[in-house]
């Protein structure tokens, strides 16, 4: 995979896109298993590609966790530090984000795949834990 058309159209027939913009990608990321009874959680995730110094592609995944002025963003960092593998926390607009980029060229499937869900699953154990709810 070696280009941002390349990504946005494997992620088109992979997931649950729910808004679809040049660059912009947002999917519906489901946890939990109807079938088995589990409480079904959902994630938003927006996946945009960026170029870095007018050259490079990148990727950035992100998801919003709540909004940064209903929580103790220190408690929240150091769970962040303490819980997670990958993936950074920052403030975007009003909200907190989960996020995590990775450079285009060269990009295995796994590569973006793998870090999609691991940031999924953060975001919303954020979410939940911090702010008590599904919102996004």
């Amino acid at each position: 995979m070696a280009s941002w058309g390349d990504l946005a159209d494997y992620v088109r027939a992979e997931y649950d896109v729910i808004h679809d913009e040049d660059e912009e990608l947002r999917i519906l990321f489901t946890f939990g298993d109807e079938d088995e009874g589990d409480d079904e959680r959902t994630q938003v995730v927006i996946i945009v590609r960026e170029v870095l110094d007018k050259l490079h592609e990148w990727v950035q995944i992100a998801s919003p966790c709540g909004l940064a002025k209903d929580v103790n963003l220190r408690d929240v960092l150091e769970e962040v530090g303490k819980s997670t593998v990958a993936c950074g926390l920052a403030i975007m607009g009003e909200h907190v984000v989960v996020r995590h980029s990775l450079p285009l060229v060269d990009l295995d499937i796994h590569e973006f795949t793998d870090p999609l869900q691991l940031l999924a699953g953060t975001a919303d154990m954020l979410e939940e834990q911090f702010w008590g709810g599904d919102g996004y």
